[in-house]
């Protein structure tokens, strides 16, 4: 791939830089119970981080190192970890808590799903295919194996208007909007939607979201009848 059309391809990083402050802001304002020592030192790591990530790439991801790849997963998997801890206290709160703590406990339960979606999101968009740099940079047949399947990648044969998107017709590839629309409706539809899981890692993380999902919703339900009652 020439230079000029690997500046042109390199996803923006914007949209997951702000989907990770977004995140990190949810996860800090959650109640005052949710253990806040933790949450502070998970949220400063989280913004000290962003700092020489945003160094090595600014505007568009054109360059990768050892080091920069891991600490950009390594946020991610902080952040997710993190917010697990969050959902295990949510459940523990929500089944032994007063009624007069439903309203908080349940926009708590909103944060710790929206965060729960986006870091999912970036994890996604970190494994697939080695990353946003490795998709946009990398010649397709030296691109390590793909994670998910996208509709693009079997479009080519569709009607024309379809086709025209295909993966090999435009050499499309996923970016930061295309993981967050699949964490999202993984994590309400509970399975998959328009992309499927290839790589066992990838069954077993959309497996985790699913069911923090399902739990979040379940009790969410339950403590809304509770309260409604």
């Amino acid at each position: 791939m020439s230079t000029a059309n690997a500046a042109e391809r390199a996803e923006h990083r914007w949209p997951a830089a702000i989907a990770l402050v977004v995140a990190l802001t949810l996860y800090a304002t959650l109640p005052s119970s949710f253990f806040p020592t933790l949450r502070y030192v998970v949220v400063g790591i989280g913004v000290v981080l962003l700092i020489p990530l945003f160094a090595v790439n600014p505007v568009r991801l054109h360059k990768q190192t050892g080091w920069s790849r891991g600490l950009s997963v390594g946020q991610t998997l902080l952040l997710l970890i993190a917010n697990q801890v969050a959902l295990v206290q949510l459940v523990y709160q929500l089944v032994n808590a007063a009624k007069d703590d439903g309203p908080t406990l349940l926009l708590a339960a909103v944060q710790v799903w929206v965060t729960n979606v986006i870091v999912f999101a970036l994890l996604y968009w970190e494994i697939d295919r080695g990353g946003p740099v490795s998709r946009t940079h990398v010649a397709r047949k030296d691109l390590p194996r793909a994670d998910f399947r996208f509709p693009q990648d079997e479009d080519h044969d569709a009607v024309t208007e379809v086709a025209a998107r295909s993966s090999a017709k435009t050499n499309w590839t996923a970016s930061f909007v295309d993981y967050l629309y699949f964490s999202a409706s993984n994590s309400m539809a509970f399975s998959p939607t328009d992309s499927m899981p290839l790589a066992p890692r990838a069954k077993i993380l959309m497996l985790l979201e699913s069911f923090a999902g399902f739990v979040i919703l379940a009790l969410v339900i339950a403590r809304a009848v509770s309260l409604l009652g």
